[in-house]
């Protein structure tokens, strides 16, 4: 592998979101967040130069990036020979994987673009059984959000979605001192794991409108928020309307679901 770190860097550029990791450590711990287990390919969204890239490819893994700056594509080119052949030059909010994987699992890792972020992981929920693992860094407060539990203020729609296929762990903190250009705000690494029985007893798509719909009045109960499902008095009877949504666990979100699709029936 050829890797020349004085070669000409790659500007970041403002409308990707672009803020390049320049600490080593931080990048090997990123990459030593994967397990490396049930899967053998894992997948780096923006790696930029390749500072976390080039510790992915010192596992035994297959390591494929998927990148849209043209100029950290040219980048990689030539500074990581052996990666060549599976630098993916696409969005990967657009791009069908599948053209790639084929179907087969791989793992999701990235320093991942702020203004993305979320979509980025709502991809990954799209292809949940394909993603057994997923490790990345956030804005903090997003990262926060995703592994937050009921009761927490910053619980949300992303945080009920995700956990309820995948455990989410917040690894550690990241300052904005270790990037170039340095955010605004601190960094947060997480780790989403899914669990072995993930598949919902309850309609999936069901939940995701429950869930949206709830979390949108947030400050309402849900008798009031979830008005739009025309349920019957019986329903509405039940206890868990008089909560709010911050209120419920995932688990607790599954039985409403559960509840409303079979007032429906």
């Amino acid at each position: 592998m050829a890797y020349k770190p004085n070669q000409h860097q790659v500007k970041a550029k403002k409308h990707l979101g672009q803020h390049f990791l320049k600490d080593e450590s931080v990048a090997q711990k990123i990459a030593d967040t994967l397990s490396l287990k049930d899967y053998k390919k894992v997948l780096e969204i923006g790696p930029g130069m390749g500072v976390l890239t080039k510790y992915l490819l010192k596992k035994e893994i297959e390591t494929y990036v998927i990148e849209i700056d043209t100029e950290s594509v040219e980048y990689l080119q030539a500074n990581y020979l052996n990666l060549a052949p599976r630098i993916i030059e696409e969005d990967f909010l657009k791009f069908d994987l599948n053209v790639v994987f084929k179907n087969q699992p791989f793992a999701i890792i990235g320093n991942f673009p702020y203004n993305i972020s979320t979509q980025i992981v709502f991809k990954t929920l799209e292809m949940r059984d394909q993603i057994p693992e997923f490790s990345g860094m956030f804005q903090k407060e997003v990262a926060q959000r995703i592994c937050s539990k009921e009761g927490s203020k910053v619980y949300g729609i992303l945080s009920v979605l995700t956990q309820a296929f995948y455990s989410a762990e917040y690894l550690f903190t990241v300052p904005p001192s270790v990037f170039n250009p340095p955010p605004k705000v601190e960094s947060g690494v997480l780790r989403l794991t899914k669990k072995e029985n993930y598949a919902l007893p309850c309609n999936e798509q069901l939940l995701f409108k429950t869930v949206k719909t709830a979390f949108q009045q947030r400050r309402k109960t849900l008798r009031n928020s979830l008005k739009i499902f025309n349920l019957s008095d019986n329903l509405k009877a039940n206890v868990i309307f008089g909560k709010r949504p911050e209120q419920l666990s995932v688990e607790a979100f599954i039985e409403l679901t559960l509840l409303i699709e079979n007032d429906k029936s």
